[in-house]
């Protein structure tokens, strides 16, 4: 935007008298053009839209699925999808070799999948931020124990957790999602630690120990705050990795279990019939390929806006 001067154009001479006496503003449409080119820079297009169809389909599953996921029709049992031979277009990707909706169940499997990441990723990421910030800020005894605990759980592989909890308390929602939770933490507390060992040393913590703030003050004013870009970047990727462990845990007969629908519990019913129909596993597969994709996507252009080496000027 340029300001053009009445009395500094007269100065220069050549018909100037016949100029407004109030500066004339020249827009640039540069602003709103970088603006809209940083929000795509942070928000990618397909990757977004992917995830927005995945949250309306959990929102509005019941508005959505054109059957009842759950409704069993064995003389409509493994119809292939709409565009093949001896499709209908009541069933648009088919029915299982129960005659249930192949869309409906996907519909329904991704409310499931949305719940289960929130619950998980709020309730691990509080845990994990929680000991990070006390591991990091406090030291010594409480650092030690900390991480030695979480070394001793990264040694333990996430199925064997998931297979002895389904094992002693049964399989279902609730047992997935302590699993979850309990493999959940690890990630943020290793990170939130390693951020806080830098952050404690800077001079607006000095400072606030000069006033008197308490530990509790200072990790909740001062280091919390500046973890958040850290943190949104990792609940993300977390997103990504409750949708894949559910769907893992799922397949393998110790998480929710039928007539609930699952992404996973749906692959593992039409794997034995991969060879005659393929859309009993083509299509749960995409949803999960897809939704886990743009998740990974979101979280790497997060994790470039917030690092300013991996901003791109």
């Amino acid at each position: 935007m340029t300001d053009i001067r009445h009395d500094e154009l007269r100065a220069a001479g050549g018909g100037i008298a016949s100029l407004p006496a109030q500066p004339v503003l020249l827009e640039s449409h540069s602003v709103p053009l970088r603006r809209i080119r940083q929000i795509f820079r942070v928000v990618p297009v397909v990757p977004a839209s992917v995830l927005a169809l995945v949250v309306l389909c959990a929102v509005f599953a019941p508005l959505i699925a054109p059957h009842d996921p759950a409704k069993q029709d064995l003389l409509k049992a493994v119809q292939a999808p709409a565009w093949e031979d001896g499709g209908e277009s009541s069933h648009i990707l088919g029915t299982d070799q129960l005659g249930r909706d192949i869309l409906s169940r996907i519909v329904y499997g991704a409310r499931l999948s949305l719940q289960l990441s929130v619950i998980a990723v709020l309730l691990g990421g509080t845990a994990g931020t929680a000991l990070g910030l006390i591991a990091g800020y406090r030291g010594g005894i409480a650092d030690m124990l900390i991480m030695r605990f979480v070394d001793l759980w990264i040694a333990m592989p996430s199925i064997l957790i998931g297979m002895i909890w389904s094992a002693t308390f049964g399989a279902g929602f609730q047992t997935i999602l302590v699993v979850l939770v309990l493999t959940g933490w690890i990630q943020y507390t290793r990170v939130v630690r390693g951020e806080v060992l830098s952050l404690r040393e800077r001079d607006y913590v000095a400072l606030a120990k000069v006033a008197g703030q308490g530990s509790f003050a200072i990790m909740r004013k001062h280091l919390l705050p500046n973890l958040a870009g850290t943190l949104a970047v990792i609940a993300t990727l977390d997103f990504a990795r409750v949708i894949l462990f559910e769907a893992s845990l799922s397949f393998l007969g110790i998480g929710v279990q039928p007539p609930t629908s699952s992404w996973g519990l749906m692959l593992s019913d039409g794997r034995e019939l991969l060879s005659v129909a393929s859309w009993l596993t083509l299509y749960p597969g995409l949803a999960i390929l897809a939704t886990v994709l743009s998740i990974n996507l979101m979280g790497d252009r997060l994790r470039d806006h917030f690092d300013p080496h991996l901003r791109q000027v």
